[in-house]
C-alpha cells in the first residue's frame, strides 16, 4: 500500500476492541444504566486486561452519573454490540454497576405511566 493510500486518521475495526467477540459475557439490555464502581475508579490510569483505553473512557463516562448502555455506544462512537461486549467484561470484573430496566409486566399502570412521562419529555425537545 502507498503511503498516500493510508487512512489519514485511527482506524481500529470493531470486532479488534472485541478480539473478535460478539457475545457479551452478561445480556445486557439497551436501555440498562451503567456506572462507574469504586473499583473501576481506582483501576485509574492503569492498563486493565487488554481494552485499557476503551475501559478508561467507559469508567470516566460513567464516573458520577449514570449513563445507559446506548449512550455509551453514542458517546464513543462505537457499535451498540460492540460497546455492550466491553460494559459486560467490565462488569464481570467489578468496574462498572450494571442496572437493568424494571419490568413491569406486574404493574401495567406504571408502565403506561412511564412511557406518557418518557413520550412527554420528546415532545418538549
Amino acid at each position: 500500500m502507498a503511503e498516500r493510500d493510508e487512512p489519514t486518521g485511527a482506524l481500529v475495526r470493531p470486532y479488534a476492541v472485541t478480539r473478535g467477540r460478539t457475545r457479551p459475557r452478561l445480556e445486557i439490555a439497551i436501555e440498562a444504566l451503567v456506572e462507574t464502581t469504586m473499583r473501576g475508579r481506582s483501576a485509574g490510569t492503569g492498563n486493565r486486561g487488554s481494552h485499557g483505553r476503551e475501559h478508561q473512557h467507559i469508567a470516566s463516562l460513567c464516573d458520577g452519573r449514570l449513563q445507559s448502555l446506548a449512550e455509551i455506544a453514542a458517546r464513543m462512537q462505537l457499535p451498540l454490540g460492540v460497546a455492550r461486549v466491553l460494559i459486560a467484561d467490565m462488569a464481570a470484573d467489578g468496574l462498572v454497576a450494571v442496572y437493568e430496566p424494571t419490568s413491569f409486566e406486574t404493574n401495567d399502570a406504571v408502565g403506561t405511566e412511564l412511557l406518557e412521562r418518557v413520550l412527554s419529555g420528546l415532545r418538549r425537545l
